[in-house]
């Protein structure tokens, strides 16, 4: 039997030749986006060092490959990590329906939001806002014609800026990387299973999420119309108006709370009436905006904008303590020892998302206020200058930006606290451990000794810090969420302190504000330079790392997520799988990083027949150290051994203490010595040892995440080569 090694890369790979450590290599199969590769004929080893044909596969262009496309994800991260929290829910199925529907629910308010900024930026601030005052026209040719208009023709026109971004929200959520050949008859997001064969086709969910949140962007939009001119006009066709788009925004929430929505050919009717509805009612909106009234004049900021935007907040906090009480309930039907986000991630990252949402829309409508009021923003603390205008964003952005102070705060105190907290312990415990694994220790350098035990100390953090501060900052976002929503009054943070205690508490709680308004622009000028910059520079591998683990994930409760690109490479796995097989070759499927979670869920769509000609190689695998905690309903210790059961326990991977992402597939530990699954797990010294190989002039270095196909990785594939062609293969 010929045996082929299929090895799939991580995340920020550096290209075919470093997976296949070869010279060069040509495509074999598949394209320029994801592609099967092979040593080229005649230049390097065509083969491993046991005879296997070496071949990779590589997927990486379908997460990023441009610096348009890496923007882009950066400014959709908001609406990916919303789309994330659903698959962290604790309970799926069924018994999950409820979970997922206010999970979709806030994703809809985030689509709101987007819409509400740009009417916040193009309505209230220009539209109504600047064109109401000459110092503000002045000299600017790009806003001096709205002069002469009358208001409710000025907000109908600049609706034109809102209506393009909706139009950005249909155009983006088609996108998908699933081939036409992959589509199933069978529904798949929502899917108990992995092994499920339609779970990676969502375009059926797709389509109908997408029209939905249309009609909710519509919705939205003609809403801050109607607030404006049905209160001045007193006329029954705007109340009308004004009830239409309420109950079209009602019955579009609805619908995205039935669990019908994720089953294939279910609702669309009542789906295209929303989305009909809510271009019908945007078309009439606007022709009522067009309609000569008499002369009147535009003061203070945009009516029921701010009152708008509050309510908004309110309701997300309603959601997120409804899906906070709705985890914790669930969490209990958790098996085994749970950590700090078992369960309860979805709350946490919605309320990041959230927050970074909140962190755009400020940042870009205070950096807009202030160009167009010429640097004379008011504050408490600043009255305007004569002839000024009021150029402001709603009360609610003020809550918003002291909220974001201090989540930097406290996030950035946690970091430092949680790092000093039980540190000697944790030096003491990684020191003994280093002494034990080396025996060589006490003849080697302390500086050395202390290096190792540093990174280990390190990659046993990872684990810990990361869901403390993600925790600490979702409560203090949920508690500017709070504040923001009880902005309906009409009062910011700092008339609040005013009125609490006077001058000395009002002052610091304006400069924190200012400074959260500062800290947002520099925060959304950072991710935009992260997103243009991480494409072209190795320096910014934070960014890539992300959108390669987020956008693992079919697009369940937001369309406008980046594109799943597991659609596409499970499936392309499989069917590659088949060919080799087919010609009564063997595999061994070697998936390093989060390509190990790639090669699990593949070997769970195979058939049977293929199952038996696979083996499975992982190292430095998340599989059970990351996502068995973060996504328990779907990654978890039955999926597991059902991966191990598939391939009769064909199975090995390869851990480092030093490693801080991968670890043990099966851990605490498996049931007993008797269990196959005490067999899958090995750990490899890290580094090889302390002291310096007589053939070397340097120590052997702390190798960590980065797994090299070194003599570990190839006696792992040797053996499972001999498992396949022994007579159990």
């Amino acid at each position: 039997m010929g045996i082929i090694e299929i090895r799939v890369h991580g995340v920020a790979d550096k290209g075919p030749e470093a997976i296949l450590d070869q010279p060069a290599v040509v495509r074999v199969a598949g394209d320029e986006d994801a592609g099967f590769y092979r040593p080229r004929p005649g230049v390097g080893e065509p083969e491993g060092p046991h005879g296997t044909t070496l071949e990779a596969y590589r997927w990486s262009r379908l997460t990023g490959g441009t610096a348009t496309r890496t923007f882009s994800l950066v400014l959709l991260l908001p609406f990916m990590l919303s789309n994330i929290a659903v698959w962290m829910l604790p309970v799926p199925g069924r018994d999950g329906a409820a979970a997922r529907a206010v999970c979709r629910l806030l994703a809809a308010t985030m689509t709101a939001m987007y819409v509400l900024s740009t009417v916040g930026v193009s309505l209230d601030l220009i539209a109504w806002q600047c064109a109401a005052y000459p110092r503000c026209l002045e000299g600017r040719r790009e806003f001096s014609w709205m002069g002469g208009v009358p208001p409710g023709q000025r907000l109908a026109l600049l609706a034109v800026l809102p209506i393009i971004t909706i139009t950005v929200i249909w155009r983006l959520g088609s996108r998908t990387r699933q081939l036409p050949e992959d589509s199933v008859d069978r529904p798949g997001v929502g899917a108990e299973r992995l092994d499920t064969p339609a779970f990676w086709d969502a375009r059926s969910l797709l389509h109908r999420l997408r029209s939905l949140h249309v009609a909710v962007a519509l919705g939205t939009l003609n809403t801050a119309l109607l607030l404006v001119l049905a209160p001045h006009d007193a006329a029954p066709p705007g109340w009308l108006l004004l009830a239409a788009n309420v109950v079209v925004l009602v019955g579009a929430a609805a619908m995205l709370c039935r669990p019908a929505i994720e089953r294939r050919g279910a609702g669309g009717a009542n789906v295209r009436v929303a989305w009909w509805a809510g271009v019908g009612l945007t078309t009439l909106t606007l022709g009522y905006a067009l309609t000569p009234r008499p002369p009147w004049s535009a003061e203070g900021t945009l009516p029921g904008y701010g009152m708008l935007v509050a309510g908004l907040f309110a309701g997300q906090v309603v959601l997120l303590a409804a899906l906070g009480v709705v985890a914790l309930v669930q969490r209990r039907r958790l098996p085994g020892p749970r950590t700090l986000l078992s369960g309860i991630g979805a709350p946490v990252l919605a309320s990041i998302a959230i927050g970074l949402a909140v962190a755009y829309s400020s940042g870009f409508t205070y950096a807009l206020a202030e160009y167009l009021d010429r640097g004379s923003s008011p504050t408490p603390a600043r009255p305007l200058p004569p002839g000024a205008p009021p150029l402001s964003p709603p009360v609610a952005y003020r809550w918003a930006t002291l909220g974001f102070s201090l989540a930097v705060l406290v996030v950035i105190g946690g970091a430092v606290v949680a790092r000093r907290i039980d540190r000697v312990r944790r030096r003491r415990s990684a020191e003994e451990l280093v002494r034990r694994e080396f025996p060589e220790a006490p003849l080697v350098p302390p500086e050395r000794v202390r290096a190792v035990r540093d990174a280990i100390v390190r990659a046993r953090l990872t684990y810990r810090l990361g869901p403390l501060l993600a925790t600490a900052y979702a409560l203090v976002a949920l508690l500017t969420l709070t504040a923001a929503g009880l902005s309906v009054t009409g009062r910011g943070p700092g008339a609040v302190a005013l009125e609490i205690g006077g001058q000395p508490l009002s002052r610091p709680v304006i400069f924190v504000t200012d400074l959260g308004a500062l800290l947002i622009g520099m925060f959304a000028l950072f991710l935009a330079a992260a997103g243009l910059f991480a494409y072209r520079s190795r320096a910014i591998r934070l960014v890539e790392v992300l959108w390669d683990l987020a956008t693992f994930w079919p697009r369940a409760a937001h369309p406008l997520a980046p594109p799943c690109y597991a659609e596409r490479a499970v499936p392309e796995l499989t069917r590659r799988i088949g060919q080799l097989t087919a010609g009564g070759n063997g595999v061994v499927l070697s998936g390093q990083s989060h390509g190990s979670v790639l090669a699990a869920a593949t070997v769970l769509q195979l058939p049977h027949a293929w199952q038996q000609r696979v083996s499975l190689l992982t190292y430095g695998s998340p599989l059970g150290s990351g996502y068995a905690r973060v996504f328990p309903a779907y990654v978890n210790d039955d999926m597991l051994r059902e991966v191990g059961d598939a391939l009769s326990w064909r199975w090995i991977n390869l851990w480092r203490y030093t490693d801080p992402i991968g670890g043990p597939i099966f851990h605490p530990t498996p049931i007993g010595p008797d269990d196959p699954a005490a067999g899958v797990d090995r750990r490899v010294r890290d580094p090889k040892g302390l002291l310096i190989p007589p053939d070397d002039t340097v120590p052997p270095p702390v190798r960590g995440h980065a797994f090299n196909p070194d003599d570990d990785v190839q006696e792992a594939v040797r053996e499972l080569a001999a498992r396949l062609r022994g007579p159990d293969g």
